[in-house]
């Protein structure tokens, strides 16, 4: 069982600092998956930054969300 997302926080450059529930926090870059399917809709800095906290993993307005153990596999963990 991957560990929840407990908090999301967009910054530059499309990455997000993200914690999770075993005390493990980590930046996403998601620069790589912005030409790819429903990830277009986040293309737009204005739309990338609507991302929250959904269930146990991250989600934004547009409508897409991504599978908690991509979320923490590809998240540098840290304590």
């Amino acid at each position: 069982m991957y560990p929840s997302v407990t908090s999301v926080i967009p910054r530059e450059d499309y990455l997000l600092d993200i914690t999770f529930n075993n005390g493990e926090n980590g930046t996403l870059d998601m620069k790589p998956y912005l030409d790819f399917g429903v990830f277009n809709r986040i293309k737009d800095y204005s739309s990338f930054k609507k991302v929250s906290v959904a269930f146990d993993t991250i989600e934004w307005e547009a409508g897409v969300d991504l599978d908690p153990e991509f979320v923490y596999d590809k998240c540098g963990n840290s304590k």
